[in-house]
Order: structure tokens, then sequence, then C-alpha cells
């Protein structure tokens, strides 16, 4: 974790997706991740070779680019509720059924909280034993060994990445489905995501998870830090 955000940017850079080309960039790693490598979309329903949804249209998009080979490593969308009227992806897929408490997405109006999707790593970042079996890179052998050096550099930057962007947008808390295995790994890292809610099958064992920018704040090691502010400063 020494020197975290000198080597980040040794080897990439954040980009904010704006214009359509750029925004290209992002469907396209995903239809190549989702679609074409675990088949998680029907890779025939996007014959341009570009995953979308209907979420895309009130979603920030983001991709990480490797800045020797000049290819986008990795990406992510932060789904939002302008109006607070339209839900996002985790309410309607966890169908209401929340753990109560003060972190449920009922107790906060939606205009101030977001939702982290489509996080994708290109195969080519994904090579080592077990780590190509999940979109962002999760060794197979986390369950039993959660610790920071099976984690991958470009993963770890979309989920900084991505709560840079939220920070910069004034969101209050970010939601994301993921793996129990996966919070653990982020944990191991200084990135605490707390369950929400049961684990249900949803392209595997997923469940609802929340982190807020206070908890992120406090949890986050010196080195991490410095990372998150940067990416926050590019992004602006």
């Amino acid at each position: 974790m020494e020197h975290l955000a000198q080597h980040f940017f040794t080897y990439f850079d954040l980009r904010r997706a704006q214009r359509p080309d750029e925004i290209d960039v992002a469907l396209r790693l995903r239809y190549a991740v989702y679609c074409e490598e675990l088949g998680y979309e029907d890779k025939h329903a996007f014959p341009d070779g570009r995953e979308r949804d209907g979420y895309d249209e009130r979603a920030a998009h983001c991709y990480l680019l490797h800045k020797q080979t000049g290819r986008a490593a990795g990406c992510f969308r932060l789904i939002l509720s302008p109006d607070g009227k339209a839900p996002l992806p985790f309410e309607q897929v966890c169908q209401g059924q929340f753990a109560p408490g003060p972190l449920a997405p009922d107790t906060l109006p939606r205009q101030r909280y977001g939702e982290i999707s489509r996080l994708a790593v290109h195969g080519d970042f994904r090579r080592r034993a077990g780590e190509q079996q999940s979109p962002i890179g999760v060794a197979s052998d986390a369950d039993g060994n959660p610790d920071s050096r099976h984690y991958p550099l470009v993963a770890m930057g979309l989920f900084l990445g991505a709560s840079a962007l939220a920070l910069n947008l004034g969101l209050e808390r970010v939601y994301v489905m993921m793996e129990p295995r996966l919070a653990r790994l982020l944990r191991s890292c200084g990135i605490v995501f707390t369950q929400v809610g049961d684990v249900i099958d949803y392209h595997g064992r997923r469940g609802p998870f929340v982190i807020t920018g206070e908890a992120l704040h406090r949890n986050l090691a010196a080195s991490a830090h410095e990372l998150l502010d940067d990416l926050r400063e590019r992004l602006r």
C-alpha cells in the first residue's frame, strides 16, 4: 500500500466518459467481459458489440486507461436517481427486502445515494489463477485468504474511483451488489462495505452492500487516502 497513488498512476489513468465515443469504450468493455467472457448477458442481444441497458442514460460512466497500451483496463458506472422516484437496480433485484437499520435505502432520499454497477476488468488484466471467473478479478482463494496481495491494483482503482466520483457528486452513500468474499477482500484494503440484505442468486451469490463517505474516510489507510484524493481531482 505504500506509495499507492504513485504506483497506480504510473500504469493507469481514470477517465470520466461523457462524450459518446468515450462511453463506447466502457460499453464495448462491458460486452467483452459480461457477454463474451462470462456469459452473464446474451451477446446476441447486442449485435453492435456494446452491452447496454436502460440505466445507462441516468448513470455516470468511467473507464480506466492502461497508459502503456492505450487500452481500457476496466470500467464502472454510477447509477443515479435525479428525481428521487426511479428506483436503482439493486432495489428491484432485492425486492425491497433489506435489513432494518440506519443504512437501509429507505432511510435516505434517492437523490442522495447511488449504485455502483457494471464493474468490469478486461480479461488481459485477470490472468492469475481463479481470476478469470470474476468480472473484476477476484481470485478463487479469496474466501480462505482475504489478503490485499490477491486484489489487483486495477480493481482497487475502480472501487476508489467510484467512491471519488460519488463524493464529487455530493452523494452520502453508494450501494453495490457483490459477493461477500469481495466485501471481505475490500475490507482488507480499508474499503469497508456493510451488508444490508440477504445474499441471493444474482450472477452468482451476491448481496446488497453499502459504504458511506464517513466510513470510507475513517477506514482508508493514508496511502489509499492519497489515491482517493488524486482520483477526485482528476475526475473534476
